[in-house]
């Protein structure tokens, strides 16, 4: 089995090689997470990119790809046929110093019972949408399967390499037909040359390019002077949004105080374990473009296991049990 890759030169290492053993005694280096979209979104495609970038798999195969091996995560053979996901698949995975236990769900509404079947036993999703299609049916039986669950979630637009993607559109989508308080933390960069095609990281400033051998390469760079306006305003527009959902970003808002890098992520992790923000990542997971910063924002906004509240009924008397009443109560 090949661990590394050789003759690759990485500059800033994002693959991920901590064991899943030395995390289990850690809820807070854990993350219990769904992976849920609309059909044809993309989203056995991006977990295909995750195993590959933290080093589960060694290599990557397409979803009815040329070669006819078929994505990992499709283990039936009529999926691989088909190119869809019928049965939701688990596995895990290392990034950073955590522990990701992943599960890939269907996007066809004759499966949409695996979708519940997940999210009932998640703390947090990734709700993927296609940068052409955007808010579509299934998308908001996801949606209202996770509010049901009270699920946390972050929100990656994909397919950004497609003829007549459109970020800002589907966007506009999520708040009007989502009711979500959502803003990008990213934003992609136009470019006629797809090979230098690369994101904005809003909140630490800066240009990630996915540069090839298979997108293993992330360059960082400096904001291009034709977009420093257009950065500037997005990120305005997403510390607006985050300052409406958390209080301690928006006090410093309200009193003009500089908020730093640290004190932003912070929020966004507050915000989002309460539902009330749903940052939003751009890619293209066919051409390896953005996974990483959305395995970062995995790792950095959605809870571990011990953040997230759970309810369980009493079954001798078929009612909730509160703890701050003694069980006479129920008598």
């Amino acid at each position: 089995m090949r661990f590394l890759r050789c003759g690759l030169s990485i500059t800033k290492s994002y693959r991920g090689f901590s064991s899943a053993r030395s995390n289990r005694n850690d809820l807070s280096k854990i993350r219990n997470i769904g992976i849920s979209a609309h059909i044809d979104s993309g989203k056995t495609t991006i977990s295909e990119r995750i195993l590959f970038y933290t080093n589960r798999i060694e290599e990557m195969h397409e979803v009815r790809g040329k070669d006819g091996v078929g994505a990992v995560m499709d283990s039936m053979e009529l999926e691989r046929q088909r190119g869809i996901t019928i049965q939701s698949a688990s596995t895990y995975t290392n990034w950073r110093d955590c522990t990701i236990n992943l599960i890939d769900t269907p996007g066809h509404v004759d499966f949409t019972v695996e979708v519940e079947r997940a999210l009932r036993v998640l703390d947090g999703a990734v709700l993927v949408l296609c940068a052409v299609g955007g808010v579509q049916s299934q998308t908001l039986t996801v949606n209202r399967q996770m509010n049901r669950y009270s699920v946390p979630r972050i929100a990656f637009i994909n397919k950004l390499d497609r003829l007549g993607s459109n970020p800002q559109r589907v966007l506009d989508q999520m708040r009007s037909k989502l009711q979500y308080n959502a803003a990008f933390v990213n934003i992609p960069i136009r470019s006629d040359d797809k090979t230098n095609t690369g994101i904005v990281d809003l909140i630490e400033q800066k240009v990630l390019y996915f540069d090839e051998p298979m997108g293993l390469t992330v360059r960082e760079d400096a904001i291009p002077g034709n977009m420093l306006s257009e950065v500037n305003d997005r990120r305005a527009e997403f510390i607006e949004c985050l300052a409406n959902a958390d209080e301690t970003i928006g006090d410093a808002f309200l009193d003009e105080k500089p908020i730093d890098e640290d004190a932003l992520k912070a929020g966004i992790h507050r915000a989002v374990l309460m539902r009330r923000f749903v940052p939003v990542f751009v890619g293209s997971a066919l051409r390896n473009r953005g996974v990483q910063p959305l395995l970062n924002g995995i790792v950095d906004y959605l809870p571990n296991p011990g953040e997230v509240s759970y309810h369980a009924l009493e079954e001798s008397y078929g009612c909730v049990c509160h703890p701050s009443l003694p069980p006479s109560i129920l008598f």
